[in-house]
């Protein structure tokens, strides 16, 4: 689930690959209607081609960090992107603990966008729900990804069972 704290149509995809030929699977995604391509640096032999490649596609680039993964590559390709997504978690299985450390990422990354006055999006996935959406958002995170918090939480017994957990996430963003 990807949504920013104002509702907004998000169409987002994302994929971590071993292969260096991430720029032939760029119009696949594109045609099936991505409005965002985002891809971990580390997977393409040419990040500055694979940008223009999704653009190119009429799709909107962005690039993926996981939670060890340097952002050094920012300083030569921010104002490029329209998103940077940052991973809270390894990336594999659902779940998992949200990691604390990439919350000082988040501000990073937050204060080179700023400091550029860019618009772009920076995105956090993994690990995100009620007890911490909040601190994300402060750490200056715009669009957030909450697959276990919503889907893992939802109970039979609540008919509203979905809304109810989107409600508590969107009632701790409304106190940021």
């Amino acid at each position: 689930m990807c949504w920013r704290p104002a509702p907004t149509s998000c169409t987002s995809t994302s994929w971590t690959t071993t292969t260096c030929r991430t720029y032939r699977i760029i119009p696949d995604f594109a045609k099936a209607g991505a409005t965002y391509i985002t891809f971990h640096p580390e997977a393409s032999e040419h990040i500055d081609r694979t940008i223009a490649l999704i653009r190119e596609a009429g799709c909107k680039p962005g690039l993926v960090f996981n939670p060890a993964t340097p952002l050094d590559v920012l300083e030569w390709t921010l104002p490029k992107l329209d998103m940077v997504l940052l991973m809270s978690v390894n990336p594999g299985f659902g779940g998992q603990k949200f990691i604390p450390h990439v919350l000082d990422k988040a501000r990073q990354v937050r204060r080179m966008i700023d400091a550029l006055g860019l618009d772009i999006l920076l995105e956090i996935d993994g690990g995100v729900g009620p007890a911490n959406i909040r601190e994300v958002a402060l750490a200056g995170v715009d669009t957030f990804v909450a697959g276990s918090a919503v889907f893992g939480a939802g109970k039979d017994s609540d008919p509203r069972r979905y809304n109810s957990v989107i409600a508590a996430l969107r009632a701790e963003l409304a106190k940021t």
